[in-house]
Parts: C-alpha cells; sequence; structure tokens
C-alpha cells in the first residue's frame, strides 16, 4: 500500500485525484493539502464537494512544512500553480518520493522555456532535465523508471494523442504545419473565482493567439512546428480539438486509420471512432481520449476530445501512476 499526498486538493482537478486514489487498492490517501495561506486550509474537502461526503471527509492541511509531510509518504500529487510546483517538487523528490506533478514547472527540459512562456527563472535545471513527460499511451517504458513524472496540459494531451502516430509514421506533409484550433470548458481556468472564466461572462473566444505556452508544448514533444489557437467556451468542462493537416500524396484513409489503429488498439483509454468523429457530451466525466477524423484528397481533419479535468489532468496522473508501479492502467479509472 502507497501512502499518498495530493497538494492542491480543493481544486477541481485535485478533487479529481482524490476521487480517484480513494477508491485505489493499491493507495492510501495519507493526507490532503491546500497552501497555508488558502482560505479552504483547516476545512474538510467534503465540506467543498458535497458529493464526497462519507466518501473523503479528511481535513485540508495548510502545508507549512513540505519536509515534514514528505517523510510520511511515498507518493505525491501536486495539483499546484507552475511557480509553487517548481519550488516543492526538490522537497519531495529530496526525501525519495515518487512525484507527480500536474502543473507545467517540469514538463519541457529547457530553462529559458520557463523564462519566456511562464514568467519564471527554472533554477532546477538537473530535476528538468530527469523529469519524464507524462503522456502515458507513448511513455510507458520511461514512466516506470521515473521519479518526477510531468503530467501534460490538457490541450497538448488531445492534440498530441491526435498528431503523434501520424508524425510517427510519416504521414505529415511537411510544407504544411497542423493546425490545432481547440476549445475548453472553463473548469480549465481553474476554481478561483473570475469574471474572465464565468459561465454567465464567457460566451466563445479565442484567446493567446500565437502567445500560448501550450503551442511550444505540443511542438517540443512532437517534434514539429504547429499552429495552436485555444478557445473558452461557456460549459463547466471538456476539450475539442478540430486538426487540419495535409498528408504526403498517396496517403489513404485506410493508411490513417491503419497507422491510429497501430499506435492504440492497445491502449485501453483512447477510443477510435471508425466511422464520424467524437463529441464532447461523449467523454465528460470519462478518463477517455476520443479520436476520429474525415480525409478529403491530401486534406486530413483529425478531431480529439477529452474531459479536462479528467483526461486532461487527474485521471492522465493516475493512469501514469499505474503505469510507474505496475498495475494494471485503468485501476481505479474505470
Amino acid at each position: 500500500m502507497l501512502n499518498t499526498l495530493i497538494v492542491g486538493a480543493s481544486g477541481y482537478a485535485g478533487a479529481e485525484l482524490v476521487a480517484y486514489l480513494n477508491r485505489h487498492p493499491q493507495m492510501n490517501i495519507t493526507a490532503l493539502a491546500v497552501s497555508a495561506q488558502s482560505a479552504d486550509a483547516g476545512k474538510l474537502l467534503s465540506d467543498l464537494y458535497p458529493h464526497l461526503k462519507g466518501i473523503v471527509d479528511l481535513p485540508l492541511q495548510p502545508l507549512v512544512d513540505a519536509g515534514e509531510l514528505a517523510k510520511t509518504v511515498d507518493v505525491v500529487f501536486l495539483a499546484t500553480a507552475h511557480e509553487v510546483s517548481h519550488d516543492l517538487v526538490p522537497v519531495f523528490l529530496a526525501a525519495g518520493c515518487v512525484v507527480f506533478d500536474l502543473s507545467g514547472a517540469y514538463r519541457v527540459n529547457q530553462v529559458d522555456f520557463y523564462t519566456r512562456y511562464y514568467g519564471f527563472e527554472h533554477r532546477h535545471a538537473d530535476w528538468l532535465a530527469k523529469a519524464v513527460y507524462g503522456l502515458a499511451e507513448w511513455q510507458g517504458e520511461a514512466l516506470k523508471q521515473a521519479q518526477l513524472i510531468a503530467v501534460p496540459g490538457c490541450y497538448p494531451t488531445a492534440a498530441q494523442l491526435a498528431l503523434k502516430p501520424l508524425v510517427n509514421d510519416g504521414l505529415l506533409n511537411d510544407a504544411q504545419w497542423p493546425v490545432i484550433n481547440a476549445v475548453s470548458g472553463v473548469s480549465g481556468a481553474g476554481r478561483k473565482a473570475s469574471l474572465a472564466s464565468s459561465v454567465c461572462e464567457v460566451s466563445l473566444q479565442p484567446y493567446g493567439l500565437f502567445t500560448h505556452r501550450h503551442q511550444p508544448e505540443i511542438a517540443t514533444h512532437l517534434g514539429i512546428p504547429v499552429i495552436f489557437t485555444p478557445h473558452l467556451g461557456n460549459f463547466p468542462r471538456g476539450i475539442l480539438a478540430t486538426i487540419t493537416c495535409r498528408l504526403k500524396t498517396g496517403i489513404t484513409a485506410e493508411d490513417v486509420a491503419q497507422c491510429f489503429h497501430n499506435a492504440y488498439h492497445d491502449k485501453p483509454l483512447v477510443r477510435l471512432y471508425e466511422k464520424g468523429v467524437p463529441a464532447l457530451k461523449s467523454v465528460v466525466g470519462l478518463p477517455f481520449c476520443d479520436i476520429g477524423f474525415a480525409l478529403e484528397g491530401e486534406h486530413l481533419i483529425v478531431v480529439a476530445t477529452e474531459d479536462n479535468l479528467l483526461k486532461g489532468a487527474a485521471a492522465q496522473a493516475v493512469q501514469c501512476a499505474n503505469i510507474r508501479f505496475g498495475f494494471a492502467q485503468t485501476q481505479s479509472l474505470l
């Protein structure tokens, strides 16, 4: 039994982590923590999320001394802000914990990336170099030995799962960059109240044009340039990405279908559509990424959808943990 700590448990992704790990037969939630300054410190998690009442009634401890808390646990999940994870990760790693970080603080092994896109100086290049990027379907062997797993962002998960098989099999025409248009629900902005992410204020709007930090994350791990435009929609949760690509001459729909089949036929949390494309409602509340496509001549449109809080965050973190410790990939997820 692995003693497990969740930091940032009061947030949306943190609460989903708690629900998954509470029913995991190999993990024991030892403590839930929030920042010492959090207004939620001292409250029961079930006071914030009543659906957990009688299921998880643990208090949200203020994280005062991470080093002391680290001595009591084997596994740590960080559902914290990037700068917070940046500081906490080395503390838990020094204590011998295996760390799953849901922030962006260790996703890209380039120190200057954080100065440019995250606005802070990365001071732990040694751990940055050792971090394993937790795109679960593609990192199986590396995850088994990792001490630090950087769980991908929600947009990059959908985009990469859709594009990586095509890139790896050399099906894309290099002359045209894939264009990723993706829409997310407002839960992606977190639980903190803000007019910018209020369902009553949001309609449908693109943001971060050519500047969003997930574009370089996607491009770095795919190994090709992409155009990425995120949109915010007035619905609570989920992401749907519509990706336009150009294929090399002579590639058929059968070739594309075979490419996706080869990549994911044995991956239980990616579902492929033989006909049509997926809708957001197919995945909300579930740990899957659903993928479908349409082809006209050399022009390919791939549609990928996921729950941003689950396959885009908590479910992928637990999937990575299952791989890391040798459990069934879907343990506690299905």
